[in-house]
């Protein structure tokens, strides 16, 4: 059924040395699988209803909707189905994947006592291009409550401010640059459609470790707060103790392409499953070796929006039957998220998975949609719960088959439809986890590896 011309990962992977890598443990935040220091933190966080996660969700996927229809030419996102997003960038911070840097070096303590740097917990974004953390001073509002120690720029001994008008000031552009102060280069990170609020402060430069015995000099942004254009506060999430964000987008400013000459253009990871009790993930910067345990697939890259990741399905099987959607359907392509939860579809094949997926499903109690999820089950008195097997054709037709803990979400099939078939889809978290996503950016290649967490 599937018999297509296999892409390998020993042909499309670039082959990293095996020493340049580091890793970290990747963690959920918050939730079962909140790094150690947040549990207090997590405990006493109000998760937010399925309705508002959804909602958040959405935003989300506007944004990078918006993103592409907002480029010089649309990149075929038609711009009537394009809904403007408020204030994403703070709105969607709960169950997200997260890993602890050490950010710093020569650092005093309020004590005087230097220390390696501080530890920083930040939230993975494979959709955004600048780097950020908190820095003091911030008091809260307008930065939010974190639950590691606040970075202090004036304690490092390594940091400094990246100089107006230098290249790395310049690089910006248009999007993120946030003008001059005293010298010192600003950035702005919108909260699109509009200039209504923002993260926004000093673009400076320090030592970052992500694993042991790692390290490379690291731009970032160094935050002063979330703000609006009233001046007020847009930090109210009470479950986001997080100290920033980790931009591994395309971008020329994100940590992959800075550490693109120590470790390789390249970078994975692996989101456990949110609803059981593993250990933790991991995170990966640098690449890796050829291996048979990858499903790969070319990369795609938009030429004007060099954010985005993007693959290319062919079609999609459920238990072992391809859905009867022609390849076309999948033109525009599905961007890679690992912040936006359940993935979107064309409409066409939602429609076409969704009618599958019920048939599949028959013996279970059908129950009302909840939110923007219309194909939901009461599993009350069910002894064991087996929903059918999910498959993602790719392109040259190599198949990726779905963890269990992907296929449902909330008792709900974890997919949703686009508004319009020409907008690309969004690969999510939900559907990404326990599989290690191996992005291959110097190669032009992604592969997933299943079971790797």
């Amino acid at each position: 059924m599937f018999d297509a011309s296999p892409l390998t990962m020993s042909e499309t992977m670039t082959v990293m040395p095996r020493g340049s890598r580091t890793w970290a443990p990747l963690y959920r935040h918050p939730g079962l699988r909140s790094p150690p220091s947040f549990t207090g933190a997590a405990a006493k966080a109000t998760a937010p209803s399925l309705a508002d996660l959804l909602r958040q969700d959405q935003l989300r996927v506007d944004h990078i909707h918006w993103r592409l229809s907002e480029s010089e030419g649309g990149v075929g996102v038609p711009m009537g189905s394009v809904k403007e997003p408020v204030r994403f960038g703070v709105a969607y911070l709960h169950d997200q994947p997260v890993i602890r840097v050490r950010l710093g070096s020569e650092y005093k303590s309020s004590e005087q006592q230097s220390s390696p740097g501080v530890v920083q917990t930040v939230v993975l974004d494979t959709a955004s291009d600048v780097p950020w953390v908190q820095c003091a001073p911030c008091p809260a509002p307008p930065c939010h409550r974190q639950a590691d120690s606040t970075y202090d720029p004036a304690r490092s001994g390594t940091y400094a401010a990246v100089p107006c008008g230098s290249p790395a000031c310049e690089q910006l552009g248009r999007l993120y640059a946030g003008g001059c102060a005293n010298g010192q280069c600003q950035y702005r990170v919108p909260f699109p459609n509009s200039n209504r609020s923002s993260s926004s402060g000093t673009y400076g430069a320090d030592f970052l470790a992500v694993g042991p015995d790692s390290g490379i000099t690291f731009k970032f942004g160094c935050s002063h707060g979330e703000s609006d254009d009233q001046g007020g506060s847009s930090s109210s999430n009470s479950d986001n103790t997080t100290a920033g964000v980790m931009a591994l987008g395309g971008g020329p400013e994100s940590l992959v392409s800075q550490a693109a000459a120590n470790y390789g253009n390249a970078f994975s990871y692996c989101i456990p499953a949110a609803t059981e009790r593993r250990q933790p993930g991991f995170f990966v910067l640098g690449g890796a070796p050829p291996s048979s345990a990858y499903v790969a697939t070319p990369m795609l890259r938009y030429q004007r929006v060099r954010t985005f990741y993007r693959v290319c399905l062919q079609g999609i099987a459920v238990n072992g039957q391809l859905l009867n959607v022609s390849p076309s359907v999948f033109a525009a392509g599905a961007v890679l998220d690992s912040r936006t939860a359940v993935t979107r579809l064309p409409p066409t094949a939602y429609g076409a998975l969704s009618e599958a997926f019920r048939g599949w499903m028959a013996a279970y109690t059908a129950a009302p949609p909840k939110a923007g999820l219309d194909t939901c089950y009461d599993f009350g008195g069910a002894f064991f719960v087996a929903p059918p097997r999910v498959e993602l054709v790719l392109e040259r037709g190599n198949v990726l088959e779905l963890d269990r803990s992907g296929v449902l979400f909330h008792n709900c099939l974890a997919f949703a439809p686009n508004s319009d078939d020409r907008m690309p889809g969004i690969l999510g978290n939900v559907q990404q986890q326990t599989m290690e996503v191996l992005y291959d950016v110097a190669g032009g290649a992604v592969g997933f590896r299943r079971g790797a967490c």
